[in-house]
């Protein structure tokens, strides 16, 4: 993913093949998609995948990062990955792994029906990471 939090020059978030896979072929049903991390509620902290534009984000979001998804035709499709920004303030110090794994979220994301769920594996920033973290990674008003 390319890196889209200011000052950052490193991506906050990854995707394992097994996502990926899953996100082509929601992207084939769907058309393009973007992804809000959940902050808890109904849904607990899931990874949520939409198609693009059908959650509304504005100045409470942090936009984490920026990916084409490859597609088996050659083209790829945008895919936005976004964060509450007050849940950031928590999580400003990780990275994110989305995986996918059987079973289904107690939400509205589009894999639920094939009873898959994507979930979020973290782990903390390196320190190559968290000294180019910049503004995104010192303090709450990262964007």
């Amino acid at each position: 993913m390319a890196p889209t939090v200011e000052d950052e020059d490193f991506s906050r978030v990854a995707f394992t093949g097994a996502a990926v896979a899953q996100i082509q072929r929601l992207i084939d049903r769907n058309g393009p998609l973007m992804f809000h991390q959940s902050g808890g509620c109904c849904d607990g902290s899931s990874p949520m995948c939409f198609p693009e534009g059908d959650f509304l984000t504005g100045d409470a979001d942090v936009k984490m990062g920026h990916v084409e998804v490859p597609l088996p035709d050659g083209t790829t499709s945008p895919l936005d990955f976004w964060m509450s920004r007050e849940q950031f303030a928590y999580w400003r110090h990780t990275h994110l792994t989305i995986d996918l794994v059987d079973g289904r979220g107690g939400g509205f994301s589009l894999e639920t029906p094939d009873g898959k769920r994507f979930l979020t594996r973290s782990r903390m920033l390196e320190n190559r990471e968290a000294a180019g973290a910049g503004a995104g990674g010192a303090d709450d008003t990262a964007g």
